[in-house]
């Protein structure tokens, strides 16, 4: 079994969580920058920490034969911070980086108009940058907010099938899958979703643009989720084509339109890989 963990932060995880992700047959993930739990301070603290998410995380992953990706952005919730909003200026240069594969996370965490201005200007970095957008819906008022959400990515004009609207649940993923954009959804031990409540919204919606991720972070999480709902799909009789599309094609389509998604082997114990290079044309 191969799993591509769409959504997980690794700066936030252990070595050892490495190594158990790769022996549950994760192969590729992609970090999307977020908040870090300390309010940053000034936008070098930003800069820094993409340098790591380019350099350091993708090294660190491929001692465990894991691909890492990123996606780069000035996340929702410090859109609020005055003092983390010029970063916005700084982001051009680093997405043409090879391996940012997308602008995210973006959207809304309090929907409050510094939110949205952020949101809006980024998701013209990733016109102009021809990449995908990965859109964080917000904790509370999830509904409202993921409405917002749609109408702000149709009032860009950036093509649906670029977009994965992300942490959804039975609220939110009808409205996402009727707009064409891709559904993610964040499996947790507590909240958010889990590998059961899963399993439904898969038989009723199908598997197609459905991608299924972890969000590890620094809170309580779990980055060997996306084998938990893998297992359960089985379990409920979805086929091993089913798993893959979910878990693997799926994640591999969406990032892929980047152009700069390298899964060919990247370390020693890395040998296991499929799907090569995509890039673009």
């Amino acid at each position: 079994m191969r799993i591509f963990d769409p959504h997980v932060h690794m700066t936030s995880r252990t070595t050892d969580d490495y190594r158990r992700m790769h022996a549950a047959g994760v192969r590729a993930v992609v970090e999307p920058a977020f908040w870090l739990g300390q309010p940053r301070t000034n936008v070098g603290s930003f800069l820094d920490y993409f340098d790591a998410l380019l350099g350091w995380e993708p090294y660190r992953a491929a001692q465990h034969g894991i691909r890492h990706h990123c996606a780069l952005a000035l996340n929702p919730k410090e859109a609020n911070d005055p003092r983390c909003a010029p970063v916005l200026a700084e982001l051009p240069r680093y997405l043409l980086k090879d391996s940012v594969v997308a602008v995210g996370e973006v959207g809304y965490d309090s929907m409050t108009p510094e939110e949205e201005r952020a949101f809006e200007a980024q998701l013209a970095l990733a016109q102009d940058n021809d990449l995908p957008v990965l859109v964080h819906t917000p904790h509370r008022d999830k509904a409202e907010g993921t409405r917002r959400t749609l109408d702000v990515v149709r009032a860009a004009g950036i093509p649906p099938g670029l977009v994965l609207v992300d942490h959804l649940n039975e609220l939110t993923v009808g409205m996402v899958a009727d707009s064409g954009c891709w559904m993610g959804f964040s499996i947790y031990p507590d909240t958010k979703m889990d590998p059961d409540r899963m399993v439904t919204l898969l038989k009723q919606y199908g598997t197609d643009r459905m991608l299924v991720n972890s969000a590890a972070d620094w809170g309580r999480s779990d980055p060997l989720k996306t084998r938990e709902v893998a297992d359960a799909m089985l379990a409920a009789g979805f086929g091993g084509d089913d798993v893959d599309q979910v878990l693997w094609r799926n994640p591999v389509a969406f990032y892929g339109q980047s152009g700069r998604l390298d899964l060919s082997s990247g370390s020693e114990s890395g040998s296991d890989y499929a799907g090569n290079t995509i890039k673009r044309g």
